[in-house]
């Protein structure tokens, strides 16, 4: 995976896919169909879903980074601070890579999740997992704006002009007021990102959505060439969440909510 300057090309931002591999393939499939030049994955390729392996052979294939989300580090590691649906499935996860019977296929799979990065900065951009100034665990929700002034203050110094993230999954923009803004609120279509002050966007989740909506989430970045324009679409698209939900519900280890609330988008 390379690390190029983040600069005039339409960037295709996805983030907190959960080996929820029926929705990775339906947002790449969108994805091929809108002339984008490169996928960046802000985390998360693992946990909750079933078919983790999978989800790791295709952003390794398809994406040029991807980041260290706090679910691929506790495969790695341990889970930490994880309720104990989340750990096992951790454990389980931990599980299905381990059981891969190629021995050049397992150790490449561990080899790069082990390579994954904290944080990447790519011109004015920032991109974390979690928040800029924790990058793995730290969450910055919606609500944080009533009542969260020192901790944007604290995140935004952190933020060159602007940045990315994920693990709420929750898509939308933040700025240093602080406010936030919702897809819906920022409006249909391309979104021009102002230039004279910061601001974060979190893409939403791909395997996980957890705003009310289930369909799958992901961002297209557009930076024009020959002048200082970048613009930002949110796009949401529908995929078979049954046929995932019954995967979830066939391991035992794995539990049956975990499938259920896919369908609440919760």
């Amino acid at each position: 995976m390379r690390y190029p300057l983040f600069l005039r090309m339409r960037t295709a931002v996805i983030s907190d896919i959960h080996g929820n591999l029926e929705a990775l393939q339906m947002v790449l499939a969108s994805i091929d169909q809108r002339g984008v030049d490169r996928i960046v994955c802000l985390g998360d390729v693992l946990g909750y879903g079933p078919n983790p392996v999978e989800c790791v052979d295709l952003v390794a294939e398809r994406c040029e980074w991807c980041l260290l989300g706090n679910h691929d580090l506790a495969a790695l590691y341990e889970p930490t601070n994880f309720n104990e649906v989340a750990e096992r499935a951790a454990y389980w996860t931990r599980k299905q890579l381990e059981a891969v019977t190629d021995a050049d296929q397992r150790r490449a799979r561990w080899e790069l999740l082990g390579r994954l990065r904290v944080r990447v900065q790519e011109g004015d951009f920032l991109a974390v997992h979690g928040t800029p100034r924790k990058p793995i665990n730290e969450y910055l929700f919606p609500e944080d704006v009533q009542s969260g002034t020192r901790k944007f203050e604290q995140i935004f110094a952190r933020v060159p002009r602007y940045g990315m993230q994920g693990h709420t999954h929750v898509p939308g923009v933040f700025t240093a007021e602080p406010e936030f803004y919702s897809p819906e609120e920022l409006g249909e279509g391309p979104w021009t990102l102002p230039t004279d002050e910061q601001l974060i966007f979190n893409p939403g989740s791909v395997g996980q959505p957890r705003d009310g909506d289930s369909r799958a989430s992901y961002a297209i970045l557009e930076t024009s060439e020959g002048e200082d324009k970048t613009t930002l679409e949110f796009i949401r698209e529908p995929y078979d969440i049954e046929a995932v939900a019954a995967k979830i519900i066939a391991e035992p280890e794995l539990a049956d909510w975990l499938g259920e609330r896919l369908r609440e988008g919760r």
